[in-house]
């Protein structure tokens, strides 16, 4: 099989593709033939030395495939030439991957391979916040950071099917499909102070819930946003990570301006803080598959459909790097064998 290694920390330019020997399926396990990978911030940040997560380098990387399964041990339910979709906990960019048969799922017969990928860390991580701990409700207004990204793009569908309304912070290039996709209100995070759009467009009034992958400083700024009863997900340090080169400055900074939250001034201002790592969740399966089975549904039903931005091939992995890095990308980067 072909895998992309982060041989070293470094810039995109340090990925490289290696040969290896194909994995075999033990009990409980499927093979699938990889059709397509999801490319995440938190690889990058692997790849830059900055993700504690992340299995010691050389390593290979990658949280979600989609494929064909090719080897199914008794007992599984999958069947060799199932399309499926899968978490994989690291190891992802490769095109040949062996995964417990509880981190698979069917993949609906409507979805690209690509689309399917998508799915996993994106939609888990959005409805695990929104819905999960969040209780979003119709009426509330979301303020969604990046919200032309993966994650951004699986949550406004999210808000849009449960009714909310959604302010998102992007670059002004991507304003007009972001309306025509259901933001209600679009703030330039280049030009525009987001705190102040949203106290002037709510008319001082907040949002009930934030979710952040930026970290540092917006933390404490998006906390401000909030209204009474309102709650700020942290999800991300996106941040931390200010170019394709890793900065200990950046870190730094960031590390400096984050906020240390007060029991009393939450108590007193009727706020919450919620921290989400959906990493940390691998035991939780039943939770884990509950909630893929009402995101899968909800695709089905034509509620939800994953957002592809660009597949890159495995060989050109440092581009789809340098891509997410600068921030181009609407909606999911992929990689493909």
């Amino acid at each position: 099989m072909r895998q992309v290694w982060i041989p070293k920390i470094g810039g995109p330019e340090v990925l490289e593709v290696r040969e290896a020997p194909d994995p075999e399926a033990r009990s409980g396990e499927i093979r699938i033939r990889v059709e397509a990978a999801g490319v995440n911030f938190a690889d990058l940040l692997a790849r830059q030395g900055l993700y504690p997560d992340a299995p010691k380098l050389p390593a290979v990387v990658g949280y979600e495939v989609a494929g064909v399964v090719d080897q199914a041990e008794p007992g599984s339910g999958f069947l060799v030439g199932d399309r499926v979709g899968a978490f994989t906990r690291f190891g992802g960019y490769s095109d040949t991957v062996v995964v417990p048969a509880t981190f698979a799922f069917p993949l609906p017969p409507a979805l690209s391979f690509e689309e399917g990928a998508a799915i996993p860390v994106n939609y888990l991580t959005a409805w695990l916040m929104l819905v999960h701990q969040g209780n979003v409700q119709k009426g509330d207004k979301v303020l969604i950071h990046a919200v032309a990204g993966g994650v951004g793009q699986a949550a406004l569908q999210i808000c849009l099917w449960r009714g909310a309304e959604v302010y998102g912070t992007a670059s002004a290039a991507k304003h007009a499909r972001l309306r025509e996709l259901g933001v209600a209100h679009c703030i330039d995070y280049h030009r525009q102070d987001f705190e102040a759009e949203i106290r002037r467009l709510t008319g001082g009034r907040g949002v009930e819930i934030v979710l952040d992958a930026v970290g540092g400083e917006s933390y404490r700024k998006s906390y401000r946003c909030l209204a009474a009863l309102g709650k700020l997900m942290m999800f991300g340090i996106s941040s931390f990570s200010s170019s394709d080169k890793r900065s200990l400055l950046a870190v730094a900074k960031g590390m400096w301006r984050m906020p240390s939250f007060k029991p009393l001034a939450l108590l007193n201002e009727n706020r919450g803080v919620m921290g989400f790592n959906l990493g940390h969740l691998w035991d939780r399966s039943e939770t884990l598959a509950q909630a893929m089975k009402e995101i899968l549904n909800l695709i089905e039903g034509g509620k939800l459909r994953p957002t592809v931005d660009r597949t890159f091939p495995l060989e050109r992995a440092a581009e789809a790097h340098a891509h997410l890095h600068a921030r181009r990308n609407f909606g999911k980067v992929m990689l493909k064998p």
